[in-house]
This record gives structure tokens, C-alpha cells and sequence, in this order.
């Protein structure tokens, strides 16, 4: 799956990934894989990429929306760092 995480300044990350797991407003969600369409949005919290089955990268994010479709998952949102 394909995985790009924009801020308004730049690109934070963009690659081929196993998942991601995001901090939704309704709480704590994971895309893999040929996941169906969605949108949601995003509340500040922590963001952590699959990069495969055993490792890890994670973000501090601010609020935003993700969108996944045709197995992209695309993060927008007001700020990230990476921890």
C-alpha cells in the first residue's frame, strides 16, 4: 500500500508501506492493505507506520483527514515530527 502523510509547509513521508494505524476522532483505526475507501478525520495524537511486519516509524500529528482509496492512504494535516 501506498502511504503519503502532507503537511501545508511539505511532504512528511511518502512510500510503500504494510499499514498505518491513526488516531481518528472516534478513536484509534489500522489501514492495510487493499482496505475499502474512507475518509475520516484526524485528532492530534501519535501516528505509527508498518513499514513491514516487524518494524515501526512514528509521527506526532495534529489534527487533520485521511483518505484511503484504490490502496493509497493519503494523512493531511496540520503538523507532524517524527519521535
Amino acid at each position: 500500500m501506498i502511504l503519503e502523510i502532507l503537511t501545508p509547509e511539505r511532504k512528511i513521508f511518502s512510500g510503500d508501506v504494510y499499514g498505518v494505524q491513526l488516531p481518528g476522532i472516534g478513536g484509534s483505526f489500522e489501514v492495510l492493505e487493499k482496505h475499502a475507501p474512507l475518509v475520516s478525520a484526524l485528532k492530534a495524537g501519535k501516528l505509527k507506520i508498518l513499514t513491514d511486519k516487524t518494524n515501526t516509524v512514528s509521527y506526532t500529528i495534529q489534527s487533520g483527514f485521511a483518505e484511503v482509496i484504490n490502496n493509497k492512504t493519503t494523512v493531511l494535516v496540520e503538523g507532524a515530527q517524527e519521535i
